[in-house]
């Protein structure tokens, strides 16, 4: 008999994903945002991801510039830096410095997805398993 093969995965809105990382840790976050605006869809992540530090960015500063070219900062300096840290960087700009520190940290200002789906997991706030994050606006 020909039976369908299925597995087994935990589902989670662009919403919902974005909603609990900014809660947990304080930040502004928006994963659709990241890396040039992603396009409907959905992403696979494997929590834990062994392989998640290979893909942390580089410890390196990025300029303080709304859709600038450079994009991601590591996981540590994500961590370790508040949106209120950075808010000054655009006194004077036409749109106010809070919409732009706002669009700062989702476009540029964000750490690799498995970096922090590990360290939420480390946490106890995210259980093993494969997890699709459905990107949909």
């Amino acid at each position: 008999m020909n039976t369908l093969k299925t597995e087994t995965v935990k589902l989670v809105t662009l919403q919902e994903w974005d909603r609990f990382v900014s809660e947990t840790y304080g930040k502004i976050y928006c994963f659709q945002q990241q890396n040039g605006c992603k396009d409907r869809g959905i992403e696979r992540i494997t929590v834990p991801d062994p392989y998640a530090d290979e893909w942390d960015y580089e410890d390196t500063p990025i300029p303080f510039e709304v859709n600038g070219e450079e994009m991601g900062v590591s996981f540590e300096t994500w961590l370790n830096t508040s949106p209120s840290d950075t808010i000054h960087k655009f006194d004077g700009d036409t749109c106010g410095p809070e919409f732009n520190n706002q669009l700062f940290w989702e476009r540029n200002f964000y750490p690799n997805v498995n970096m922090i789906a590990n360290d939420l997991h480390s946490k106890g706030l995210l259980e093993s398993g494969e997890y699709i994050i459905v990107i949909d606006w």
